[in-house]
């Protein structure tokens, strides 16, 4: 099994990357957060590798980091999800946000993933929410809090993206505040 590579990038897509390591071309499939942090043709890159092997094919998935490789085996062991789903929860956004939404069940976040539908993102957070735990830096504060202040923030026109992001910067923070004040941090936050 390859467990991780480190060579020159030769070739990058939306699919993948193209590793150059010691004369050989690896094709490593990537989740769009890892192709987003790659360096530029031509310069050294290390990925962590996850090898599937199937009857007629062996795969390579590549990810910045063990945690990311980690987070991947355990969604391609949710009952029901292969390696392009796994590697869609991981493109729609990143590890941190998506254990959040695992910690926290958040199945309506889950379910904006192209391929995975409401029942599918219940089952991900049935089997995996106590795996995966907390993330540091993202709210342990009840889940109806953090969907009211998601809700409040997408309907004052910030994209899901930015209400994310800012989900997983308040931190520790968040779980010692009420709404009002939460929504306030928000804003203020986002307006930077």
């Amino acid at each position: 099994m390859i467990g991780r590579l480190e060579g020159l990038v030769l070739d990058k897509s939306a699919e993948g990357v193209l590793l150059g390591v010691g004369g050989v071309g690896y094709e490593v499939q990537c989740p769009l957060t890892v192709i987003d942090r790659l360096p530029r043709k031509g310069a050294e890159c290390a990925l962590s590798i996850h090898t599937h092997v199937r009857e007629d094919q062996i795969s390579l998935f590549g990810f910045s980091t063990a945690d990311e490789r980690r987070l991947f085996r355990q969604l391609i062991g949710v009952s029901g999800i292969g390696p392009r789903t796994a590697l869609a929860c991981l493109s729609g956004m990143d590890a941190e946000t998506l254990i959040g939404a695992i910690a926290n069940a958040d199945a309506k976040a889950l379910a904006r993933t192209p391929g995975i539908g409401k029942r599918t993102a219940e089952r991900i957070i049935l089997e995996l929410k106590d795996k995966v735990g907390g993330v540091p830096g993202r709210p342990s504060t009840d889940s109806g809090l953090l969907t009211d202040l998601e809700s409040a923030l997408t309907n004052l026109g910030y994209s899901s993206r930015e209400v994310e992001k800012l989900l997983a910067s308040l931190g520790e923070k968040a779980a010692t505040m009420d709404f009002e004040s939460l929504l306030r941090e928000a804003l203020k936050r986002l307006r930077r």
